[in-house]
């Protein structure tokens, strides 16, 4: 039997303004998807939430894209929301772009990483939430997992990962997408990359003689660009992704040494600053500094056909005190900046934000030099 497992998300209302999701639609989803697997729509779930975001980690049969399983998730999105609104929480339905399901959430607003496969006789699988941030945010941390050897030892000493990953990489400004094979295209693949903005890894796929099928993704990230969507700034994108790690994939811990390293992303207030994207535990997953920093959360489980086992809390670990201490260091000197560059993004990015508002109100004001 093949596992599907997918995540979910949306932002349909908080408190205190982008900060923490109530209780009380956490709730209404748990309920929700009980239902669901009660009806065999759903193999297992896990309700959980980082910062302003409502993840809804899911496992099934029914494949990818499948309409019973990205209806569920919509009808708890509207359900939530509308609970949401009765206590007048900020941001009520905010990521909900339409009013009608049209099969699956894509272009609806939701983001969504799923990937389908055959259980090993051990599946690990990481569940990344992030919040405050843009999906280029996983680019420097799914490229060290699966193809720097200074991170992730397997690349060099296990023969299964010895010819390395391929990288499907999108241009979300021109909505298409390249493979691109490490080691042979490593420095092709960096060039694309490093502009986290513009191009972004979405799946990661084994190479030639691995363990695991090449057809089968080990990683996989949701892409979806909220402006892209609506037109206009409705918020920032919060990605998600799942990693599978081990027998011939990257063990757990190169899956999740990554983030050690507080690296610098998109997003922030207003989603218009640069700030450090800090590791830290669901109970911490409350950006409240200047609507941050940056926060990515990682859930472990183990797969039993279908049954999610766990999760661990993985960067609730002392381990990352060191990367949290470093991330509210770099917080304090990005801060420092104000309303200058690089703390606030360039031209490029904040054209989707107020500032075109900003401009037109400007631009008759204009003279030539």
């Amino acid at each position: 039997m093949k596992t599907t497992v997918s995540i979910i998300k949306a932002d349909i209302g908080s408190y205190t303004g982008h900060q923490k999701v109530h209780e009380e639609l956490k709730k209404k989803a748990g309920e929700l998807l009980k239902d669901e697997k009660s009806k065999g729509t759903l193999l297992d779930y896990y309700v959980a939430s980082v910062g302003d975001d409502l993840d809804l980690i899911l496992t099934h049969d029914k494949g990818i894209d499948s309409k019973d399983i990205h209806g569920a998730a919509w009808n708890v999105f509207m359900e939530c929301t509308e609970i949401a609104k009765g206590l007048k929480l900020y941001g009520a339905g905010q990521d909900i772009l339409s009013d009608a399901f049209s099969g699956n959430v894509k272009g609806m607003g939701p983001g969504c990483a799923e990937m389908e496969f055959e259980e090993r006789r051990s599946e690990p699988i990481v569940a990344f939430l992030m919040d405050k941030t843009e999906p280029g945010a996983f680019n420097l941390p799914i490229f060290r997992m699966f193809g720097d050897p200074f991170n992730t030892a397997g690349l060099i000493i296990d023969p299964n990962m010895h010819k390395g990953f391929r990288f499907e990489v999108y241009d979300i400004k021109n909505h298409k997408k390249v493979m691109l094979k490490t080691p042979e295209e490593l420095y092709d693949l960096l060039a694309l990359i490093g502009a986290k903005s513009r191009y972004v890894i979405k799946r990661v796929y084994p190479g030639p003689e691995n363990k695991v099928p090449e057809n089968e993704a080990a990683a996989v990230i949701s892409t979806d660009k909220l402006h892209e969507i609506a037109g206009e700034y409705v918020g920032k994108d919060d990605p998600v992704a799942l990693v599978r790690g081990q027998s011939g994939l990257p063990a757990v811990g190169e899956i999740v040494e990554p983030f050690a390293f507080p690296h610098l992303v998109s997003g922030w207030m207003r989603g218009s600053h640069n700030g450090p994207l800090m590791p830290c535990s669901q109970k911490n997953a409350i950006p409240t500094r200047f609507d941050g920093p940056p926060r990515v959360v990682a859930l472990g489980f183990q797969l039993n056909e279908g049954t999610l086992v766990g999760p661990m809390d993985v960067f609730a670990d002392v381990a990352y005190d060191r990367a949290r201490t470093k991330a509210l260091e770099v917080a304090d000197y990005m801060r420092r900046h104000g309303p200058f560059e690089p703390h606030r993004l360039g031209p490029e990015d904040m054209e989707y934000t107020t500032l075109p508002k900003v401009m037109e109100k400007l631009k008759d004001r204009f003279e030539s030099i």
